[in-house]
């Protein structure tokens, strides 16, 4: 557990990293892990497609992958701003998104926590590994949503990002890592009238075709047919389409909260998020809808009634304001910087 701590904490390092950087110039900064440790890790990293590297020998110098397959350039909300406005921008939304989805799952660091950890690579004292471990994989996750953004989505790159998002460590054949559940799965939720209900989601053996609907839907959106009017309606369908599937034994509101953005992000807007402060009124949208329609198969396919997503269309639209705000305040930064004498 702790040498898999440490090297999350490597990568976290290495993704704040600004160009290429060599292994001794990683071993001064982590300090606690050795050189040739770290050669073992950035082979292994390399053949992955997690770090680019060039050069041998004592000149062998190593990128992170994180803007390889993505230019920020292609993300319309970043265009107006200078490039250290727009990194700071991107940032901000990255340590909120992360912050956010794993709090609403139970995680206890604070956003302050969180944008300590993904910006200096240090481990919160007292706090719990995994909590960590669920940080640094989210903020990954996030990388690979950028670089997804001019390939249409796939089977694979779910599983992809499964597999940065699931950061516990489960020897469970029951339980797979990047791949579709194998076991029924569902939860319990007390409707607007106070009866109890089961929630039960899609039976794995409909999980395959449900998935390529979604998938299918979300490849068919044209960038130009998402903008701010509508993104919100756009996100709560794939949202909640992906979350009543429930296609993964674990880590499908996390990845629901990824993907659903992903037409966002292809339309050159900011991605939406959900407060941890809305938890409750988000958690009873969920279970409204979901008990409305019932269980989903192959017969009903991923949305049976668009119409009864109005009360989630609205929980989405209001949720929609906090990372307008960020894009706000960063545009009136770049404002009061365009007046200043030069």
């Amino acid at each position: 557990m702790a040498k898999n701590m440490r090297k999350q904490r490597v990568l976290a390092v290495i993704s704040q990293w600004n160009g290429h950087f060599t292994l001794s110039e990683i071993a001064e900064r982590v300090g606690d892990v050795p050189e040739r440790t770290l050669r073992r890790w950035f082979t292994v990293w390399s053949e992955e497609g997690v770090v680019t590297k060039s050069g041998t020998g004592k000149s062998t110098a190593y990128c992170y992958r994180q803007f390889d397959s993505f230019s920020t350039t292609e993300l319309r909300f970043l265009q107006p701003l200078d490039q250290d406005i727009r990194q700071s921008l991107l940032d901000q939304i990255r340590d909120l998104w992360t912050h956010s989805s794993t709090a609403l799952e139970g995680n206890t660091l604070s956003l302050g926590d969180t944008h300590f950890i993904l910006n200096e690579g240090l481990t919160i004292s007292g706090k719990p590994i995994q909590d960590h471990q669920e940080v640094l994989g989210h903020a990954k996750a996030i990388d690979i949503i950028y670089g997804m953004l001019s390939e249409p989505l796939t089977q694979e790159s779910l599983f992809e990002l499964h597999r940065a998002v699931q950061t516990e460590v489960v020897n469970d054949i029951y339980k797979p890592l990047g791949d579709w559940k194998l076991e029924p799965n569902g939860t319990y939720a007390v409707n607007a009238q106070g009866e109890q209900h089961f929630i039960e989601y899609a039976l794995p053996a409909y999980v395959p075709v449900l998935m390529d609907e979604l998938i299918s839907a979300m490849n068919a959106i044209s960038r130009e047919g998402v903008n701010f009017d509508n993104a919100h309606s756009v996100y709560a369908k794939f949202h909640m389409g992906f979350v009543h599937i429930h296609p993964f034994w674990d880590g499908n509101g996390r990845m629901a909260r990824l993907v659903a953005n992903i037409p966002l992000l292809k339309a050159g807007l900011p991605p939406l998020l959900i407060a941890t402060d809305s938890r409750r009124q988000y958690i009873e949208c969920l279970s409204q809808y979901q008990i409305a329609i019932g269980q989903l198969n192959h017969q009903t396919g991923v949305w049976p009634s668009l119409k009864k997503l109005e009360d989630f269309n609205s929980f989405c639209q209001s949720s929609y304001q906090s990372t307008k705000q960020l894009l706000e305040n960063a545009l009136e930064q770049q404002r009061k910087r365009s007046i200043q004498p030069s």
